[in-house]
């Protein structure tokens, strides 16, 4: 499934953004105002009913590195934003490849991480299997906020009720005692304290994920006195510019025209 616009060369070049995150719709929306720039945003697919962004956009997979550099060749992109999850690891070292066989210049727009404050109770797992493991030992019924792909890692933990939102229901193997809420962000502060306080819930499980969107079920964790298990992010290119908002993003599009 694609929507991609006419193939005409403006001023600014053609900027792919590869997207899926709330930074890359702000940054294909910015450019949209008035700007010179022809814009394509690329969404993995994996939700059912993605809000799309304006511009063009491109839904799948590319094919790996090769994939990729053919794409941005084939359409002539002049500037790629990796503006994608902080956990789509994949699709970040793809795009370092990619961009380095085309000779495109890439900017990582990486949002900073969450950090904990006063009265925070964290614990940190290197990986979605670390924080499972870790889990019985903090709580028996979890907030599991990682998302719905790595929902089978937990899926052998018996002894722990699950709460899990995600925006689109979970498939494969899932926990034994599971409760599903469908749901999108952005979420409220008082919604989340009584989420937590209708489930009875005793620890919350999240993806470092940064962010304002989901941040409030942390302060609501810290405010009941709870626990939280947050899975580290994986590690990313080295040697990609990095822009920590839309405005930087903004900023290195102007200086790269």
């Amino acid at each position: 499934m694609s929507a991609e616009p006419a193939a005409a060369g403006p001023v600014g070049g053609h900027v792919l953004i590869l997207g899926g995150t709330t930074e890359a719709r702000r940054l294909a929306e910015a450019l949209a105002r008035g700007s010179s720039y022809r814009v394509t945003t690329s969404l993995a697919g994996r939700v059912a009913a993605p809000v799309l962004p304006p511009g063009g956009t491109r839904i799948g997979g590319f094919g790996g590195v090769a994939g990729l550099a053919a794409w941005i060749g084939a359409h002539g992109v002049t500037r790629v934003v990796d503006a994608t999850h902080p956990f789509a690891e994949r699709m970040s070292f793809n795009a370092a490849g990619a961009a380095a066989l085309s000779g495109v210049p890439l900017l990582a727009l990486r949002r900073p991480g969450w950090e904990p404050g006063p009265g925070d109770a964290w614990t940190l797992a290197d990986s979605l299997a670390g924080a499972a493991a870790l889990l019985p030992g903090l709580g028996r019924r979890a907030f599991l906020t990682t998302g719905r792909m790595g929902l089978h890692t937990f899926a052998d933990l018996d002894g722990v009720w699950f709460l899990v939102r995600s925006v689109d229901p979970p498939a494969g193997p899932v926990p034994a005692h599971l409760e599903v809420l469908l749901d999108r962000g952005p979420f409220t502060l008082d919604g989340e304290r009584e989420l937590l306080a209708r489930h009875r819930i005793d620890v919350l499980v999240t993806k470092d994920s940064g962010g304002s969107a989901t941040a409030p079920k942390l302060a609501a964790a810290r405010e009941a006195g709870l626990p939280v298990l947050v899975v580290r992010r994986p590690p990313v290119p080295e040697g990609v510019p990095e822009a920590d908002s839309v405005p930087a993003a903004l900023d290195w599009l102007r200086q790269h025209t």
